[in-house]
Order: structure tokens, then sequence, then C-alpha cells
């Protein structure tokens, strides 16, 4: 069969709707050749989430999925968020469209947020080069949205080429404003129901990712999936609205200029107002129901990921964490993976809403006080940076 190598390479990929088939190998097909691969991460995110702004660092690194998805029409691309950070497949059709956004979002970032972005476009013919590759896999947690999942290292070593100061994208020397549309951060952090949230970072030690990794990882899922909606940290009926505007702020700032800013965070307030009215009253409109959207939220959100290693931000018990703990150290100690773990007690949710009337809404989830950064500085302590490439 021909490799596919036009735009519709992702959305042409066979599914899978249980997370267990991120360790099928059949599940993956090979990016085009002609294919780039866009990186990026917040240098010193660990600082900046250490000084409290850990929702800056996941609206930083969602604003990232929201320039360039806009930028290239909305289509359906791969991608993955990493909380301080992002990898976005992109068609060789939508090359200068992505430069052009990561080069406005870095900037964007900078200004408005006080984070330092960096990004990266990186052509797959210099991944496979240098005997990397780039699989990818589609994973669809819901009938409304699909996730993509990356194997191969390419990934990795591109994002690892980046902070090496290769394929760099700057900043545009003038202030151009991305398209952040659909970018929101409305939700208040969501509290552990079982015990802890606990993100996850595990990816391939000395052995490689062959099969005792990829029993590993299958090991952690089913320990995992004994859990509730498998360690699922947002409910079933999706988080409750509340009459919280911490997030509104920083969603101004992304949607407006300074000029209209005050009268569009004014706007974001009387949705947040006009929710919270419809959820608590169980008002229906013609277009919207408060009730059928959060669960859709908590059914499309992206809790779970394969990008190179495992990565999940989950709500488990005692028992349960113990058991995976043991597993992680078992593994590592043999080879076969490096992990990095962090503890919270809460959740937190940074969500792309291109439009509420539609149900193809994607919600991202971090651990709220830090998550997958302190995960991965955990991790990096542990391995040299030539062998902790996207972490």
């Amino acid at each position: 069969m021909a490799e596919p190598s036009n735009d519709d390479f992702f959305h042409k990929l066979p599914g899978f709707t249980r997370f267990e088939g991120v360790t099928d190998s059949a599940n993956y097909q090979p990016l085009p050749d002609d294919w780039l691969i866009a990186v990026a991460d917040i240098v010193s995110s660990t600082k900046a989430i250490a000084a409290g702004h850990y929702k800056s660092v996941n609206m930083a690194g969602a604003s990232v999925i929201s320039a360039v998805l806009n930028a290239l029409g909305r289509g359906d691309y791969p991608f993955a968020f990493g909380g301080d950070g992002a990898v976005i497949a992109v068609p060789p059709t939508g090359e200068e469209r992505a430069r052009q956004a990561l080069a406005a979002v870095r900037g964007w970032v900078m200004e408005e947020l006080q984070l330092d972005l960096r990004t990266a476009l990186v052509p797959m013919a210099a991944i496979r080069g240098e005997g990397f590759d780039v699989r990818v896999a589609r994973f669809s947690p819901s009938d409304y949205v699909s996730y993509a999942m990356f194997a191969g290292g390419g990934t990795s070593w591109a994002e690892l080429q980046m902070k090496a100061g290769r394929f760099i994208v700057e900043a545009m020397p003038a202030r151009v404003e991305p398209d952040l549309t659909g970018l929101s951060c409305r939700w208040n952090p969501i509290k552990a129901q079982n015990g802890e949230i606990v993100s996850i970072i595990a990816i391939p030690g000395d052995a490689g990712s062959g099969p005792k990794f990829q029993q590993l990882v299958a090991d952690i899922i089913a320990i995992s999936a004994e859990q509730s909606r498998d360690s699922h940290p947002v409910p079933v009926e999706g988080p409750t609205p509340a009459l919280s505007f911490g997030g509104a702020d920083i969603e101004a700032r992304a949607l407006a200029a300074p000029a209209n800013r005050w009268w569009r965070k004014l706007a974001i307030d009387a949705q947040i107002v006009l929710v919270w009215v419809l959820d608590k009253f169980g008002v229906r409109t013609a277009t919207f129901d408060a009730k059928i959207y959060r669960r859709d939220l908590a059914a499309n959100s992206d809790f779970r990921k394969f990008d190179d290693g495992l990565k999940m931000t989950i709500d488990v018990d005692a028992t349960h964490l113990e058991r995976i703990e043991a597993r992680l150290r078992q593994a590592e100690a043999e080879g076969v993976c490096c992990f990095g773990l962090h503890r919270q007690d809460s959740a937190l949710m940074t969500c792309f809403v291109p439009t509420p009337l539609m149900r193809d809404h994607m919600h991202f989830i971090d651990g709220a006080s830090g998550g997958y950064a302190m995960a991965a500085m955990a991790l990096r302590e542990k391995r040299p940076p030539e062998l902790a490439a996207g972490v």
C-alpha cells in the first residue's frame, strides 16, 4: 500500500477507542516523508510553576496548538499537549503558515504571559536521516474527538534539537497577533475524588521500546483501569460550573487586542455567569445544553497519551498508586524504563473550544501544581540530557 502523503493523512488513519491500543504497533503508520514536526516548550517552566504561574504555563502550551491549528484552517492534524509545550505534525502545504503561527505565538507568550517559549519546525527528512521515525496512531476517546499518539523516537529527537538551538523559529520582530480563537481556561482546578492526582511520564530505558516496555505500558494502564472510568480525573458529568473568573484575564489576553481587552473580559465573565445559571437551573436553549456540554467535556478530555512514552494524569487511591510505583521501579531497575512522577491534590483543564455549539471541543488535562513539567524534571534528574529527549 502506498504511503499517505496528503493533508488528509491523520483523518484517514483507522482509529481505536480503547487506550490499550497505544501498545499495538499495528495502530501506527509512518508520517509522510514531506511533513514537518512543530515543537515548542517553555524555558524554565518548573521555576514558573514554583512561582505560582501554572495556569500561564499550561495556557502557553495550549496556545501553540490553537495558533497552529487555526493557521492551518482547523483541519485534522496530529498533535499532543505536553503541559508546558506541544508537538504538532504539519503537512508541507502548511509549512509557511505554521512557521508564521509559531513565530507569532512565541512573541505573544513573551509579551502577555512573561514566559520564554521555544519553537522549532523540524523536517521529517532530518528526523529519519538520524535514524528516528515518527509513527502516528489515532485514539478516539469519544465519538467527537481524536487525539494523536506518537511513537518512533522522532518527536523526542526533534525536541532535543530545539533545545540545542537547531531548526528554531524565532519570534517575529514586530508584534503580530496569533489566532488563538477557541483557547480558554475557565474551569477551577478539579479536586481528586479517589485520592491524589498523579502525573506520570515513563519513557523507554536502555532496553529500548520493545516488548518489555510495551508490556510495562499495558500493565500501568491495566492498574489504573481498575478504578472508576480508568482513573479519569474529570467526573463523568463533567466539572461543576462555578462563579470563578480567575482564567478570564488570560483568555481575554489571548483573544483581544489591549484596547478591546476590557470588553472581551466582560463578555467572558458574562458567559461564565450564563453557563452557571443554565446549569444550576437545568435550563436548555435552542442551541446549548450545559449538561450535555459538561458530559462531552469529560468524555473528550485528553488525560492519557503516548508521545514516545506514556504520559498520564490520573486520579488514583493510595493502593493503586503504590502498585503503579512498584511496577515502574521494577521496570526502571531492569533498564526497561525511566520514569518521573508528581503528586498533587487537583487537576487543571485548558480548553480548545472553537464553538461551544459543536460537540468536538477538546480539553487538555494536567496536574494543577506542575503535573507533567514536574514529572519531567524528576525524570531529567535520573538521565543525562542526551538520553532524556522529549521530557
